[in-house]
C-alpha cells in the first residue's frame, strides 16, 4: 500500500543510483509518516483515555523512527523500540537516535528483543504499525502476542495496530508511486486462500534505469479486521475502537482518521485499531 512522501537519490562516483541508495531511507520516505502517526497516537489516546500519554513502546520498530519522533515532540515523552534485527537497530541508533538532542537521547532506547517476551516498564501506548504483526501466521501465535502486549500496558494503556483490506488486497498486483528521485513499487505477489499466506515485496526503481529488486520481502498472513477484533477481545482487552479514513470533497481518502462503527466497502482501505486494556 503506497503511503506517503519523497526522497532523492543521485548518481555519484560512477555508481548507479540503486547502488548508492540506502534502502532504509527509501523505505521511510515511501512508507512511513511518523509525524502524522505520532500526532494521531497522542490525539487518539487523549480521546480514549482523557489524559496525555507519556511512555510509548514501538514493537517491530525497525529503525526506531517513531520511537525517536515520540521523544522529539515533547520533553516529557519516553519511548522504547523493540526489534529482533540488530543491524536495523544499529542503523536507527546511528541515524535517528544520534540526530536527537542529548536530552532526548536519554529518553529513548532501542532494544534487541522478541516483542512477545520483552520485559520493560508498563507503557501508556504499545504500537505495532506497518502491518508488522502479520508475521504471526498462526492464530495462537497472534493471540499470545496480543496477550503479552496487554500485560505490558499500564492499567489504562492502549494498543494500536494498523490493518489494510478490501477486494484489492487479495489480488496479485503492483502499485507504483513516483517520488523525488525514485519510484516506489509495492507488489502483492501471491495470496493463498486456504492458509491466508500472503507474500509481498517492495522494489525501488531509479531514473538511470537501475533498480533494487525485493529490497524488502514480507511473508505474512492476510488477517481480516473482524478476526483481529475477535482476537483482541479474546486476549482480554476491554474494548476496541476502529479509526476509519475520511474522504475529501472528491470522495478520495483524506488521510485523516476518526472513530467509526462502520466502514466503507472500498477496494483498498487502511484503518487503525485501538485496543483498550
Amino acid at each position: 500500500m503506497a503511503r506517503k512522501k519523497k526522497t532523492a537519490s543521485k548518481k555519484s562516483g560512477g555508481k548507479t543510483m540503486a547502488s548508492a541508495a540506502d534502502i532504509h531511507t527509501l523505505y521511510e520516505e515511501s512508507v512511513q509518516n511518523v509525524e502524522y502517526e505520532v500526532e494521531f497516537l497522542q490525539q487518539a489516546f487523549v480521546e480514549l483515555r482523557k489524559r496525555k500519554p507519556v511512555f510509548l513502546r514501538e514493537d517491530f520498530c525497525g529503525t526506531g523512527n517513531a520511537a525517536c519522533r515520540w521523544v522529539h515532540v515533547d520533553s516529557q515523552h519516553r519511548s522504547v523500540g523493540v526489534d529482533i534485527d540488530p543491524k536495523v537497530l544499529e542503523w536507527g541508533r546511528a541515524h535517528h537516535v544520534a540526530a536527537l538532542s542529548p536530552a532526548a537521547r536519554r529518553r529513548v532506547k532501542l532494544l534487541e528483543a522478541d516483542v512477545r517476551t520483552v520485559d520493560i516498564a508498563p507503557a501508556d501506548i504499545v504500537v505495532a504499525f506497518n502491518f508488522s504483526y502479520w508475521y504471526f501466521k498462526q492464530r495462537q501465535e497472534l493471540l499470545d502476542y496480543f496477550r503479552s502486549v496487554r500485560a505490558g500496558l499500564a492499567s489504562d494503556g492502549v494498543f494500536f495496530i494498523d490493518v489494510f483490506g478490501g477486494a484489492g488486497a487479495y489480488e496479485e498486483s503492483r502499485e507504483k508511486t513516483k517520488n523525488d528521485g525514485f519510484t516506489y513499487v509495492w507488489e502483492q505477489a501471491s495470496y493463498e486462500p486456504i492458509s491466508g499466506d500472503y507474500v509481498c515485496y517492495i522494489h525501488f526503481r531509479f531514473p538511470d534505469g537501475s533498480r533494487i529488486k525485493r529490497a524488502f520481502s514480507y511473508h505474512w498472513r492476510l488477517w481480516t479486521l473482524p478476526e483481529l477484533i475477535d482476537l483482541l477481545d479474546e486476549a482480554g482487552f476491554s474494548r476496541t475502537q476502529v479509526f476509519w479514513e475520511g474522504t475529501d470533497e472528491d470522495g478520495e481518502g483524506s488521510g485523516e482518521y476518526a472513530a467509526a462503527e462502520k466502514g466503507d466497502n472500498d477496494p483498498a482501505w487502511i484503518a487503525y485499531v485501538a485496543a483498550l486494556r
